[in-house]
């Protein structure tokens, strides 16, 4: 007899249908290597780095992942509502069956030809041989010069960090516009000005982070030669770590941002610097230990499982998995932090209500012998004329006894 069971498509499961669905995506020659503009969304930057986001248009959206050690190589901070252009494959995030944009590599919009000149003139300067010579920085300047815009948010960072650091320093401003097609030329006046004093120490040049366009003026060459030429050396804080500039390639010291540049220009002691290190180091060491094991353990688990694709993705999902847990156990750390306050609050009116001064506070006073000290509680110690001093809530003052009158009611008991 025919058995019409035969006929039956095959029945996947969840997992499966989603290991099907990464392997189709993994394997496609256009979505393993695509660039793809849009709009940035929904942008947030996880405590271990990575950074996850929307990338969208007028009639779209996908989701995003960049992973943090692919987001050393961007060239400025990814922004909400910024206009990019990324580089990398799509796969699934199972967990979710969410399918999303793994990016390995981002630039702003439009930035293409900006870049190229970029690269240009970075490759003139530095066959110049602009990029090699470095003067010594100072150990501990006595003078300092800065060059920034008098109005800007970075001048007060490195103000309140010299002051912070190094308060005997004495501090000379050189005003200067950092953005725009002037900022060049008064840039250089403002070094000049800094040059011609003979006491000075160090120059730091800073302004905040932008655009590639807001801080093109640090890609200016007549600038680049008169850093290079400057007398005194120049520590360069310009927009944020992601950030550089020729400025940064020809000062005797990048920074990566201008409050940086200001503790990179103020000394601190070899036992900070050794107290820090071995900090690092044991921080460093356990991370790596952590890290180490729970990878081990992984792959002893999937290592007699592996499928033809590769197992890559699983690890990014994991990790991506961490990440959300690590939100909720932030969530919960801070609910528990107020019930602690909110009893430490409680605890604290109880204690004031027990305290002599509230009992004062309700009209009673304490007696005591003026000559000894001692508080009065019974009626055998007083006699007639006998001076006393009555302590009340906001004061002292002396008294005579005129008249004695014992209660017999009274039970010490």
């Amino acid at each position: 007899m025919f058995d019409f069971e035969d006929l039956q498509p095959a029945i996947m499961t969840v997992k499966a249908l989603n290991s099907y669905l990464r392997e189709l995506l993994e394997t496609d020659e256009v979505l393993r290597d695509i660039w793809v503009k849009g709009e940035i969304s929904n942008f947030t930057r996880a405590s271990s780095g990575h950074l996850y986001f929307t990338l969208k248009d007028a009639d779209a959206q996908v989701k995003c992942v960049m992973w943090k050690g692919s987001t050393f190589g961007l060239r400025f901070d990814p922004r909400e509502g910024m206009a990019v252009e990324v580089h990398g494959s799509m796969s699934i995030y199972s967990a979710t069956g969410q399918v999303q944009l793994y990016v390995s590599e981002m630039r702003q919009a439009g930035q293409g030809q900006l870049y190229a000149e970029f690269l240009k003139l970075k490759a003139k300067l530095q066959a110049a041989g602009l990029f090699d010579k470095k003067k010594p920085l100072p150990r501990f300047p006595h003078h300092i010069g800065i060059v920034s815009s008098a109005t800007g948010a970075a001048l007060q960072d490195m103000l309140h960090a010299l002051d912070r650091r190094l308060p005997t320093a004495r501090v000379t401003i050189a005003p200067s516009t950092v953005q725009g097609a002037d900022a060049p030329a008064s840039i250089i006046r403002a070094l000049n000005a800094l040059n011609r004093i003979k006491d000075l120490d160090v120059i730091l040049l800073g302004r905040g982070g932008g655009s590639i366009e807001d801080l093109w003026c640090f890609n200016d060459e007549a600038l680049a030669y008169a850093i290079f030429n400057s007398r005194v050396p120049v520590i360069s804080g310009v927009g944020h770590e992601t950030d550089f500039t020729i400025a940064d390639f020809v000062a005797d010291l990048r920074a990566p941002t201008p409050t940086a540049a200001a503790e990179l220009a103020s000394p601190v002691t070899v036992d900070d610097l050794l107290q820090n290190l071995a900090d690092r180091s044991a921080r460093l060491e356990q991370s790596l230990s952590a890290i180490f094991t729970m990878h081990q353990q992984k792959f002893q688990l999937v290592q007699s499982a592996l499928e033809r694709v590769s197992p890559r993705q699983r690890i990014y999902n994991t990790l991506q998995r961490q990440d959300e847990l690590f939100a909720r156990l932030d969530r919960a750390m801070t609910a528990q932090l107020q019930n602690l306050e909110l009893r430490l609050e409680k605890e604290s009116a109880h204690l004031k209500a027990l305290s002599p001064m509230a009992v004062l506070a309700r009209g009673y006073a304490i007696i005591s012998d003026p000559s000894t000290g001692k508080v009065v509680k019974h009626i055998a110690q007083i006699e007639p004329t006998l001076p006393i001093r009555v302590q009340i809530l906001d004061g002292t003052f002396y008294a005579e006894v005129t008249d004695i009158k014992r209660e017999n009611n009274y039970d010490e008991n």
